[in-house]
């Protein structure tokens, strides 16, 4: 028997290439290349240049475009994140650490689905029994809930083409495999051509189909990186498995925002939306403490409150540490700059560390003059009032730039009681919120001077 043709598959962008390398030559990027089987051509193939039969072509203008109706999860926190719901034919690819909930939220799902859906699960991973024993302890009502354990792509296909189940949720997407390749479940093959199997089952049947994907190490989908090209919504569980809450952000959407938050808090009987979410990212303190700072970002159509804490100490190396926990890192070195070059403040001989709390990650630019004010109240050991609340991005001149959807932020402030508001001049509201009165500054050290008394 022949020995098989080894090949080296890149994860990233699926190129291959006869040896391994350290970069890979089509996408540039590093140590991406897998050893992987030669697949054969499929003697169905077109291998001898044959022409096809020409598609048939329709205008843009005659094809009737008609919003589809969602179907509901059963889970409102996952329905946000979604976008309003699951769509008939769409495919959802949801991915996060192991044991962070991913399996218990479908299961939940399915079961609440149930009572009016045809629902299918198919798991790779577990048995049947595993999956009743459960749904027992999550005190979901199975009866409606069809199981199958298989990891076999063709029987799986089978089995959704015969029964036609309104959603249908496969766990996981690295351990199916197809008859039709030789090589071995997990590899970027097979991964890619399973996918691509179900997501064609998926737009011809009406079936929506809920892929569950393994990640790395690094926290990114196990897996060639054209699986995210092929599915319609691509979600991430955030947020650290030993805390009691966990976070799914919507990374891409075909039928709803993009990084959209839903909030889930895990108990016994699995996870449960939070319905403020703002509470669980604020800090309970009992007066007001330096270097703690509320800001307002903005997740998806979502505003919620977060405190960022800042702590400045005295360094005792010759390389001060600059440390930052769901904050980018190199954007706090950047704000420290700007800060003593336009302000006068220096952090060049202190420890600075940044911290949001209840283990959001912020990505948006709205949060630097949060971070810069809570920096200042933790050098000069003073405290900001404690019903201020800050937003606004800082540019390199020291400017302080207007974010977007200003007022939506402003209302959910008031909302929870916030007094005060450190806001840039361009979302400053042409008329005022109710109980809220708004500092409106256009500089990084005129937002220093309007709290001098807080800092001398």
């Amino acid at each position: 028997m022949a020995k098989a043709k080894t090949i080296y598959v890149c994860t990233e962008c699926g190129g291959q290439s006869p040896k391994w390398q350290g970069q890979c030559p089509g996408c540039q990027q590093w140590n991406t290349l897998v050893e992987s089987v030669n697949e054969n051509v499929s003697a169905g193939g077109n291998r001898f240049g044959l022409i096809a039969e020409a598609g048939k072509l329709q205008r843009l203008s005659e094809v009737e475009a008609r919003e589809e109706a969602r179907i509901p999860s059963g889970v409102s926190e996952f329905d946000r994140v979604l976008g309003g719901g699951l769509v008939p034919g769409g495919v959802v690819l949801i991915g996060g650490d192991p044991g962070i909930g991913k399996s218990t939220l479908l299961l939940q799902s399915l079961a609440a689905m149930g009572a009016t859906r045809k629902v299918l699960y198919v798991s790779g991973e577990e048995s049947a029994q595993q999956i009743a024993l459960r749904a027992k302890r999550l005190d979901a009502d199975g009866s409606h809930v069809h199981v199958l354990a298989e990891i076999n792509l063709e029987k799986i296909q089978a089995t959704i083409q015969h029964e036609k189940p309104d959603v249908a949720v496969i766990d996981s997407i690295q351990t199916l495999y197809s008859s039709a390749l030789t090589s071995a479940p997990g590899s970027v093959a097979q991964v890619r051509e399973c996918a691509a199997q179900l997501t064609r089952v998926a737009k011809s049947g009406a079936t929506t189909i809920i892929l569950v994907g393994h990640v790395t190490k690094e926290g990114a989908l196990a897996g060639p990186r054209v699986l995210e090209h092929m599915v319609d919504t691509v979600l991430y569980f955030e947020g650290d498995t030993h805390s009691s809450f966990r976070l799914i952000r919507a990374f891409k959407n075909r039928y709803g925002a993009v990084n959209e938050l839903g909030v889930f808090a895990m108990s016994e009987k699995g996870l449960k939306g939070v319905s403020n979410p703002s509470a669980l990212f604020l800090s309970q303190h009992s007066g007001e403490v330096a270097g703690s700072c509320v800001m307002v970002t903005q997740e998806g159509t979502r505003p919620i409150l977060v405190e960022i804490q800042a702590l400045v100490d005295e360094a005792h190396a010759p390389n001060p540490r600059r440390l930052s926990v769901g904050l980018e890192q190199n954007r706090l070195a950047l704000l420290l700059a700007v800060l003593h070059r336009h302000s006068g403040i220096a952090c060049f001989d202190q420890d600075v560390f940044i911290n949001a709390v209840g283990g959001v990650r912020i990505t948006e630019p709205a949060a630097d003059l949060a971070v810069m004010m809570a920096v200042v109240s933790s050098l000069k050991s003073k405290p900001l009032p404690a019903k201020l609340v800050v937003f606004g991005e800082v540019g390199l001149a020291g400017e302080v730039r207007p974010v977007q959807r200003g007022q939506e932020r402003l209302r959910e402030a008031a909302k929870l009681g916030f007094t005060h508001a450190l806001i840039p001049k361009a979302n400053k509201p042409k008329q005022a919120i109710a109980g809220l009165t708004v500092f409106a500054v256009d500089r990084i050290e005129e937002a220093v001077l309007k709290f001098r008394d807080a800092f001398t």
